[in-house]
């Protein structure tokens, strides 16, 4: 199995967010999923990537997420 793995700055530029957005993510609730390789390495797998953007897709901007609709 292949997988492409990304640096945080990488990834961060495929998404359009800030590093800082991935790197407080890692710390709170990882919304997306990362690989950590050694004691200090962070990867992203592409096909991580590309799950969170399909997951954030929206036809109007009060769709909630599914996340949302269980806390209400």
């Amino acid at each position: 199995m292949n997988h492409r793995l990304l640096t945080t700055t990488q990834a961060a530029e495929q998404i359009g967010l800030s590093k800082a957005f991935l790197e407080r993510d890692r710390c709170t609730n990882a919304r997306i999923p990362f690989v950590k390789l050694g004691h200090r390495t962070v990867r992203y797998r592409q096909q991580d990537i590309d799950a969170f953007l399909a997951r954030s897709i929206r036809n109007s901007t009060s769709e909630q997420t599914v996340q949302q609709a269980a806390h209400t």
